[in-house]
């Protein structure tokens, strides 16, 4: 594994270099490179460094020009305006540079100058629950954020927050042991996830029913909620049941969404259950918490209610009971403690900002987070229907999610199926595809937008061919792949000696901007910013595909083989990028 620097690194470190020498006396100076329409890049560093030192501008421009050598790497560059400087690569240093990228695996991209451990916290559903549109985004954003990160080098720790510790236990375990066969399985039947949720759903509506209208049967359901909490054995073994089966239907979503959940990364609220008497009692003997009316709380001086009055954290109730403050920060000390977490994500709705600011700063204060280990939010957006409002069924009930995936792969098939002839696919292969760009499609539009916005969920947009979609990346990738199919005897080869036609820079320089890419999209934790490449990728591609014919009319040898070698390192480079939202791209589509 080789990392390969980019263009704008190199450029960079010339530019950085003749500054240093024309101004020894200024330091180190950033030239402030940046990629430009007037050339290849514009350094705008000059400025503030003429500023510092009193010069004059245009000047001292000239200066740090004298001082670059040019022909390698640099084809030439020029003065403009106040003193910025426009520069212009030798398109021999852009092949070479991409004939290094496509002789790693990695594409050249370096690991982390320092990987830490993350842990992650996303796709959180709720035991006896249905999934809803709702879950959607944590889910999606959290396991891109997963695949990015890991890329870079990052050790990384999933954790799936569940939850499954609640007053409705008391309730649902309260039926199970008065009917005791209510989810049994037949020997050797293997329970599909709907079935499984189909059961839960049974016995949630019969205990609710009993629980409202039978008193005795409350005061029993509620009973029952002690014996939990205190980890009776019968009642933890019959709470347990109701895990397992909600299990089955969660794995069965996220499979459906094309995503690996693995059991160990699944704890739910219960895991942290026998750390919330000791993180009560730290955080009281720190005096980070204080009694309050008989509720352990933590006060902000910047948070208050509407009546002016501190709004507390509140960690302990006045009866003894915890808030989800408890588990959070019990979670934190876990993380940090046993884990050896130096930073922590939690891909978490943004309507929950407030709590995990609280939690935050908590667990600063008593000293679990500090300047080495980091704990933030990724706060997301709510998805919203056609009309723009929270996205709810005509009978007004919140979407549940499998019937949205189930529709994105049924329209996705219908798309996928009108193209099928002209590619030879088979049924099989219609299928297989139908669902890899129908659950692509949805992964996508939610990838593609900022998580902290909003976003409208529109399938026929999400699975058009033309536009911002996943569909239009897929299809720009199957038909790469189909061009190098066709190219017959001709190796895609690289030729450095060759002069480039503007598209062909264009792509090239898009290319090589991939490594500084997918870091920038870890460090700022935004899966959007590698969809917002992959899209101007693909485009670059049409452009260049457009106007540089690879296979017909066909071009000299060398010119051909050149166009193909940048035809097999784009294919690879969008294959490389969809993989780390989660997205499949098909060899023949």
């Amino acid at each position: 594994m080789a990392s390969v620097p980019s263009l704008a690194s190199s450029v960079n470190q010339r530019v950085a270099d003749a500054l240093a020498s024309a101004m020894p006396e200024a330091g180190a100076t950033d030239p402030l490179l940046r990629r430009s329409d007037r050339a290849d890049f514009q350094a705008n560093g000059i400025l503030a460094l003429a500023k510092k030192a009193k010069a004059n501008p245009r000047e001292l421009a000239t200066t740090v020009v004298g001082g670059i050598p040019t022909g390698d790497l640099i084809q030439e560059i020029e003065v403009s305006g106040p003193g910025f400087l426009n520069i212009t690569i030798t398109d021999r240093a852009i092949i070479e540079t991409l004939a290094a990228r496509a002789g790693d695996d990695r594409l050249g991209v370096p690991l982390a100058a320092k990987p830490g451990t993350t842990v992650i916290d996303y796709a959180q559903p709720n035991v006896a629950k249905e999934m809803h549109v709702g879950h959607l985004r944590s889910a999606v954003i959290g396991a891109a954020m997963v695949e990015i990160l890991e890329f870079t080098g990052e050790k990384v720790i999933r954790r799936h927050h569940i939850g499954d510790w609640g007053t409705q236990f008391g309730m649902l375990i309260q039926y199970l042991l008065d009917h005791p066969h209510e989810l049994d399985h037949k020997a050797g039947e293997e329970v599909s996830g709907e079935e499984a949720m189909s059961n839960l759903n049974r016995l949630y509506k019969a205990s609710r029913a009993l629980f409202d209208s039978d008193e005795e049967f409350k005061t029993r359901a509620r009973a029952r909620v002690v014996d939990l909490q205190a980890g009776e054995p019968q009642t933890l073994a019959l709470w347990q049941r109701f895990v397992d089966e909600s299990k089955i239907y969660f794995y069965s979503v996220f499979n459906k969404l094309d995503m690996d959940i693995q059991d160990p990364d699944v704890v739910g609220e219960s895991g942290y259950n026998d750390m919330l008497v000791e993180t009560c009692k730290l955080l009281e003997d720190s005096g980070v918490a204080v009694r309050s009316n008989g509720a352990l709380c933590v006060f902000f001086d910047d948070v208050k209610g509407q009546d002016g009055n501190p709004t507390p954290l509140i960690v302990q109730k006045s009866d003894g009971g915890f808030g989800y403050a408890a588990t959070d920060l019990s979670a934190i000390r876990n993380r940090v403690g046993e884990l050896g977490a130096t930073e922590l994500i939690y891909v978490v709705d943004a309507r929950q900002s407030l709590h995990f600011k609280m939690v935050f700063e908590t667990a600063r204060r008593a000293g679990w987070l500090n300047d080495e280990v980091k704990a933030v939010q990724l706060a997301f957006g709510t998805v919203l229907g056609k009309d723009g409002k929270p996205f709810k069924t005509r009978e007004g009930e919140t979407v549940r999610l499998v019937d949205l995936l189930d529709e994105a792969v049924e329209r996705a098939t219908a798309v996928v199926r009108e193209k099928a002839e002209k590619v030879g696919l088979t049924e099989a292969e219609i299928v297989e595809n139908g669902q890899y760009v129908g659950i692509g499609a949805v992964k996508y539009a939610d990838l593609s937008t900022s998580a902290a916005r909003d976003y409208k969920f529109d399938l026929d947009q999400m699975v058009a061919l033309n536009g911002d979609t996943s569909v239009y990346l897929q299809y720009a990738y199957a038909r790469i792949k189909s061009i190098l199919r066709n190219a017959g005897d001709r190796k895609a080869v690289p030729h450095p000696e060759l002069a480039l036609a503007p598209a062909e820079r264009a792509l090239g320089l898009h290319l090589d901007h991939f490594g500084e890419l997918i870091a920038e999209a870890a460090a700022d934790h935004a899966p959007h910013k590698v969809a917002a490449y992959l899209y101007q990728l693909a485009s670059l591609y049409t452009t260049f595909y457009d106007q540089c014919p690879v296979v017909k009319p066909e071009p000299e040898l060398t010119v051909g083989e050149n166009r193909l070698f940048l035809c097999e390192l784009t294919a690879r480079t969008l294959s490389k990028g969809m993989s780390l939202l989660g997205i499949r791209t098909p060899e023949k589509l």
